[in-house]
């Protein structure tokens, strides 16, 4: 068995001696050997509290609150199984279920794993106080980087904020994909530009992991439904809500898709949601998995394996190892001024179709559909179409921030507000070096959308021509004083200046008028 604690800095030194010592296990906390469950002798008293009031705030996807609650169930189920007392309470409110625990067990003091969420720590010590009872904080364990290993590397005069010497320096620290001379494996550190291909015709995406929906899921499925008002599809549950399923699912990755991942990592095609993505991220922020697990595993096939190639390997490990790992260190770095940041001032609201799909517009209208059935869309499809267009359009990056978490099945605020406030959206400046917005070129390229779109990708103007070209250009020219001395942007500003001398520009500006008159009356 793989490391259930970071691998990159120091673990906490902490035992749970005697009876009154109890792991307070929150949802997204579920693996049973990590943190203070993992320290807990058998037979241990172990706290959980099922609180419902955060699914009423906000129109969550079926399929997450599903989830959510289904393997908090399910690991109760399991914990009891193996002989643990678990005290599991059903509440409004975090603070309704501690009263409730604390009346019952007063000499208690809960361990609790600190939460990736802002402030999330200082709120527990409150609902804990005001319960009357006691709580001490350890540090999250589900991660392959602690916090002080990040800030130590970070105040040693390096670019903190940096994604790729981040993923460097965890690489080297970790070992992974690393030679006995510290050099990367391949001679390369990042091999994106080998995961920007896009599939033949006859390519056929591998095999989908489906646990199957027992009885517990299928209760709290129809609980769901009749409990909040959700949004999205009860149907196709396919996510592991079990520690097994969770292995599983990794086990398939590893096996059948992983080979394909690398090449086609970036590619979207309308019928194929899943491509051979991994699937895996609604089990690692439960906590059902460890990222440490995951990049175990991959490496060791790349390393076992002549199917495997490394940029299928790199690409994978990039994602868990690098990215994963660096968005929670930048959220809790740049929070909470990260949630309110539009440093390009846009304030747009999010157009209605993110809810219901209905837009001419066939990148859009297939990638929200595929949320809408499934809590789920790759990450290339977060980016490049729904972040992209809503950049372009000019919606408040919070409300798309909140449509995110509201939508995915794997989203947490830790999670999707680096990824879509300052990825996405290019709101606050804290990592990204410019906005990630293109063209209808770049769909076109990287997807199979365009084919069978109304709009024409080759036009920016007229009848009929793409929104998100005349969106674009306008985009850049609304921006100019923002980004024109960004040194990353000047080839673009130079087709800008072409455009306005030439006239079209005018016409590009007269084009997002009309879309916008569209979109206010239902017809784009």
């Amino acid at each position: 068995m793989t490391q259930p604690h970071p691998v990159v800095g120091t673990v906490d030194d902490y035992e749970l001696d005697g009876p009154h010592r109890v792991p307070w296990v929150l949802g997204t906390h579920l693996h049973p050997d990590a943190g203070p469950l993992g320290r807990a002798p058998e037979g241990s008293r172990v706290c959980m509290i099922e609180a419902h009031d955060f699914a009423r705030r906000k129109p969550y996807h079926h399929q997450k609150l599903t989830l959510v609650f289904s393997a908090m169930r399910h690991a109760r189920d399991a914990l009891r199984a193996a002989g643990y007392d678990v005290e599991y309470v059903k509440a409004d409110s975090f603070g309704d279920g501690l009263v409730t625990y604390v009346e019952r067990h007063p000499e208690d003091t809960l361990v609790a794993m600190r939460s990736p969420s802002h402030r999330s720590g200082d709120r527990f010590r409150e609902l804990v106080d005001d319960a009357g009872g006691a709580l001490e904080l350890v540090d999250n364990e589900l991660f392959c980087s602690t916090r002080a290993a990040f800030d130590e590397w970070a105040n040693d005069g390096r670019d903190s904020f940096r994604h790729e010497s981040f993923y460097r320096w965890m690489r080297r620290e970790s070992g992974v994909l690393v030679g006995p001379d510290g050099a990367p494996v391949g001679g390369e550190w990042n091999l994106d530009d080998a995961n920007r291909e896009f599939p033949p015709d006859d390519w056929e995406s591998p095999p989908v992991y489906d646990p199957g929906v027992d009885e517990v899921t299928a209760d709290v499925s129809d609980w769901v439904a009749d409990e909040f008002d959700t949004w999205g599809s009860a149907d196709e549950f396919a996510w592991p809500v079990t520690r097994e399923e969770a292995l599983a699912a990794l086990d398939h990755f590893v096996t059948e898709r992983l080979p394909a991942f690398g090449p086609y990592q970036d590619a979207m095609r309308a019928d194929d949601p899943a491509m051979a993505h991994a699937l895996l991220s609604p089990a690692l922020n439960l906590g059902l998995l460890h990222p440490w697990e995951a990049v175990s595993a991959i490496e060791s096939a790349y390393e076992r394996r002549d199917d495997v190639p490394l940029e299928s390997a790199e690409g994978a490990v990039r994602q868990i190892l690098g990215w994963r790992e660096f968005v929670r260190h930048v959220y809790r770095h740049t929070m909470p001024d990260l949630a309110a940041a539009s440093q390009l001032g846009a304030e747009r609201d999010l157009p209605e179709f993110y809810w219901t799909g209905e837009t001419d517009m066939h990148c859009v209208a297939s990638t929200v559909d595929d949320v809408a059935e499934r809590g789920y869309a790759h990450h290339v499809q977060r980016l490049m179409v729904l972040s992209n267009f809503a950049t372009l359009w000019g919606v408040d990056p919070a409300e798309l921030n909140e449509w995110f978490h509201a939508a995915y099945v794997d989203a947490y605020h830790w999670v999707t507000t680096p990824n879509v406030v300052e990825m996405g959206s290019f709101g606050h400046g804290a990592f990204a070096t410019k906005p990630y917005v293109s063209s209808a070129n770049y769909l076109d390229r990287m997807s199979d959308y365009c084919g069978d779109c109304a709009y024409d990708p080759d036009r920016s103007t007229g009848k009929g021509a793409c929104p998100f070209n005349a969106l674009y250009w306008e985009f850049l020219a609304r921006n100019e004083d923002e980004l024109r001395s960004n040194h990353r942007m000047g080839l673009m500003y130079g087709h800008v200046d072409d455009k306005r001398e030439d006239g079209e520009l005018d016409e590009i500006v007269q084009r997002v008028s009309e879309l916008r008159s569209m979109k206010r009356e239902g017809e784009l």
